[in-house]
């Protein structure tokens, strides 16, 4: 099959003052403070970049993310100003605020690992007794992460720690606080009509030239969140099995039972064509779920081309 992936990018817009590359987003800064940030086709996990790419997945994140901006710009305000192509997204430069603002509505992944270690605490917010992995908690807890330098994991943080230490003030803080339950309430709201629920997720924000506070990065994506199928959640729970996700645990759980975690001396598994084509049909039905709407295939014979042009279109505007 071998189909065509935007495995990494090289631009030179108009205007471009530099270029940051994430393990999945390569974000161009401009003059007048503008962003463009292409979602590459790159799949990470274990914070590992696979050595191939995924089909189409660029514009599933894109699309979910850019949406969601769009579906709850009414309530929290964010950096996007346009997309004018799929994998593409520009917006206003802000200066990044170093923690990640995780909510979490349900006990689970981290949080449950945490727990079953026997941890009644996470990132200073106390987690009730007798609970099961996949539980939800009786209100959402915000369990912030310290954004990472490049290469490290992210690590939890108190609400404590971070005005401590200065990373944000008390009066930011708490407009972080407030949007995150203000996003993650309307998050919640949208899967339950796709039949989903939002289990955890994170947000970042920044801080724009003026000193508003707005969303950045991407939201309610299967990479940045856990959704359950809200069918039959109930029943799984009372027998003890696992729940249905739509998040890119798949992945994870494919790359453990070929032997890798991430771990010092392991090898990344083989990845044959017919599971790459496996994983983009299991994005594009996660864009559908999510979205409630069919997912359109852009054209990918010319990926840089594409971009570049539609890129450099809108710029001349």
């Amino acid at each position: 099959m071998g189909m065509n992936t935007l495995m990494s990018t090289d631009f030179n817009f108009p205007g471009q003052k530099s270029v940051y590359k994430g393990k999945v987003r390569e974000v161009y800064t401009l003059e007048n403070d503008v962003l463009v940030m292409v979602a590459t086709d790159r799949l990470s996990a274990f914070d590992v970049v696979m050595p191939k790419g995924i089909p189409y997945k660029g514009q599933i994140l894109n699309q979910i993310a850019t949406k969601m901006m769009k579906d709850t710009e009414d309530i929290v305000p964010n950096w996007l100003m346009a997309t004018p192509d799929p994998n593409v997204a520009v917006g206003k430069a802000c200066e990044p605020f170093k923690v990640e603002m995780v909510i979490r509505g349900y006990i689970s992944g981290h949080a449950a690992r945490e727990y079953k270690a026997g941890k009644r605490m996470l990132c200073g917010v106390p987690m009730p007794e007798g609970m099961q992995e996949n539980d939800k908690f009786p209100e959402p807890i915000i369990t912030p992460a310290t954004k990472a330098e490049k290469g490290d994991h992210d690590e939890d943080i108190s609400k404590e720690d971070i005005l401590k230490r200065g990373i944000v003030s008390k009066e930011d803080y708490e407009v972080l606080e407030k949007y995150t339950r203000a996003l993650f309430q309307r998050g919640t709201e949208i899967a339950a009509k796709r039949d989903l629920i939002l289990v955890d997720t994170k947000y970042e924000f920044g801080k724009t030239k003026d000193g508003e506070i707005v969303l950045i990065d991407e939201i309610h994506t299967p990479d940045s969140s856990r959704y359950f199928y809200a069918d039959g959640y109930q029943e799984r729970q009372e027998k003890g099995e696992a729940q249905k996700q739509l998040s890119k645990e798949f992945v994870r759980q494919w790359l453990i039972s070929n032997g890798f975690q991430g771990l010092e001396g392991q090898s990344v598994p083989e990845m044959s064509d017919e599971y790459i084509e496996s994983v983009s049909n299991r994005y594009i039905e996660l864009y559908e779920n999510i979205t409630g709407e069919q997912f359109v295939k852009s054209d990918i014979s010319d990926l840089q081309n594409r971009i570049l042009e539609n890129v450099t279109a809108y710029l001349a505007k």
